[in-house]
């Protein structure tokens, strides 16, 4: 029988100096009176210090839960995450160098942390080679106080490959519904299903302990065999959550069936998004989509692609994914990032972005936050803020087409539409379209080496690259090029000799040319079909 313990005398098990893998999404997956319980030590004790956590999502709820919980100067020496923005505390500790921080995208961290439960010496793929993780550049450090190299460019069959180096884990912390008295767990309320199990493989076989929180506790034998994600015999201990805050679903809800899959939700019930800049990007984005894609959603702007495809009759002509996990349904905005209302399946994270990695991506829509003249995206720090990139390199490297989506200028853009216009009431304070950008997220250089399609979609105008050149292609009705775009970039793009204004429809309240626009695509063919 798998010993059932108080977070407190879970967290009194964790010693000095090793690396916690944790799961988490959010707070999807996260386990939240562990962590209360490891901090509240902490404070008492001075012990456990100096602890590695190492986590493949973002984790936090930009409030109080989440990482933030740990992020404490003496506790967590160093971390290594896809993303930190969700966590004050934590984004905190690194931007003012009181800890040490590599920032590896989501499908890296996994792959690690695979490698970790296979017994591999590490990783070596081709993701983030000319990005912030490539050694030549920043080699994932997130600041100065970071010192070791644990990547490095390698030579392998006359081609460049990334390899990073295996962080060995020590304690794995994950979290689920239900767990039976040998340690069984299931995950019926959790809408998406976390790399817990290779985590609890890798603790495992690295010769560390794993602990489960979990919500209820049942008899042993009673799950049925098919709904254990992660088996007992994998499992030290457990924990039964005591607070419903600590098994939160996502970062906005306890628990909604619609994610889980147990009832379908009448997507009539998604709000439409008010005619602004922002549904001029996502509908202008929207056109790009194909019959029969698989698609990948991003956070922000790009999430809103769902509603329209809902508003204007289009979800069932492609498959809408999101790299935690989710197939088919309508993907979530925040604050339910990363899940989807009537999923049709619903993956482990690991195993969605060995998909993603693979090249299973016919098109995906991200973030433009801040682009350079070299097509370069950046969507991972802004003015020295610790922020971290997710899936975005994953994704934006391996999709067969990629649409960055935002607005031209940020903080405070004020626009409106007047006669199938549009009207530029005030101009954002930040320039996103700069001559080199902070952070390269994104290399403009790989792509256009590898033909990448690309597109750049604001609510002003549209740009594309070609051999490491942006090309203005369209602009919106109603838009001067000088005053409205040229004036408001720090590099001249060409002028696409075939400039043309972008479509007149989707500046109107009602549009419903969606579908025509899909179906005017030629039809993503699938392998056997």
């Amino acid at each position: 029988m798998t010993k059932v313990l108080s977070a407190a005398d879970a967290a009194a098990l964790i010693p000095d100096g090793v690396t916690i893998g944790a799961t988490g999404s959010g707070l999807a997956g996260w386990p939240e009176e562990i962590a209360r319980a490891l901090a509240k030590r902490f404070q008492e004790t001075g012990t456990p210090k100096n602890l590695t956590l190492l986590h493949s999502s973002a984790i936090g709820d930009w409030k109080e839960r989440g990482t933030t919980v740990i992020g404490i100067e003496g506790l967590i020496k160093r971390i290594i995450a896809s993303h930190v923005g969700g966590s004050a505390n934590m984004a905190r500790l690194i931007t003012t160098g009181k800890i040490e921080a590599y920032n590896l995208s989501q499908g890296v961290v996994l792959d690690l942390i695979r490698a970790n439960a296979k017994g591999q010496k590490g990783v070596l793929t081709k993701v983030g080679l000319g990005t912030f993780m490539d050694p030549r550049l920043e080699g994932g450090r997130m600041n100065s106080a970071t010192k070791e190299d644990i990547v490095k460019v390698v030579e392998f069959e006359g081609e460049e490959y990334l390899w990073f180096k295996i962080i060995p884990i020590d304690v794995a912390l994950i979290r689920g519904t239900t767990v039976d008295e040998d340690g069984n767990l299931s995950m019926e309320k959790e809408s998406i299903i976390t790399e817990a199990v290779t985590l609890a493989q890798a603790a495992r076989n690295n010769g560390g302990i794993v602990i489960v929180q979990a919500e209820y506790l049942a008899k042993s034998g009673t799950i049925h065999p098919k709904h254990v994600i992660v088996p007992g015999v994998f499992v030290d201990h457990v924990v039964i959550a005591t607070d419903q805050e600590c098994q939160w679903q996502t970062e906005g809800v306890y628990f909604n069936p619609g994610f889980t899959g147990d009832v379908t939700v009448p997507l009539g019930s998604i709000p439409e998004i008010p005619l602004d800049e922002r549904k001029i990007i996502v509908r202008r984005s929207a056109m790009e989509l194909q019959p029969n894609a698989i698609v990948n959603l991003g956070v922000g702007v790009p999430t809103a692609v769902a509603s329209i495809a809902v508003e204007e009759g289009c979800a069932d002509i492609m498959t809408l994914t999101t790299e935690h996990g989710a197939i088919g349904g309508t993907p979530a905005p925040l604050p339910h990032f990363g899940h989807s209302y009537n999923p049709q399946a619903i993956l482990r994270n690991d195993d969605m972005m060995a998909f993603y990695d693979g090249g299973g991506i016919d098109l995906t829509f991200l973030g433009l936050a801040q682009v350079d003249k070299h097509g370069n995206v950046n969507v991972s720090k802004f003015n020295g803020r610790a922020m971290g990139c997710g899936g975005f390199v994953n994704i934006a490297r391996t999709a067969k087409k990629v649409v960055f989506a935002g607005s031209f200028t940020a903080g405070g853009l004020k626009t409106t539409v007047s006669n199938g216009e549009l009207v530029i009431l005030q101009e954002g304070k930040t320039r996103k379209f700069v001559d080199q950008v902070e952070q390269v997220t994104f290399s403009g250089a790989y792509a256009s080496k590898a033909k990448q399609p690309l597109l750049y979609v604001t609510e002003r105008c549209v740009f594309t690259l070609e051999n490491e050149q942006m090309i203005l292609i369209e602009i919106a009705p109603g838009v001067d090029l000088e005053r409205d775009i040229l004036a408001h970039m720090d590099f001249k793009p060409r002028i696409s000799p075939q400039l043309k204004q972008m479509e007149k429809g989707i500046f109107q309240s009602q549009w419903g040319e969606l579908r025509k626009c899909i179906e005017g695509h030629p039809k993503t063919k699938r392998a056997g079909a």
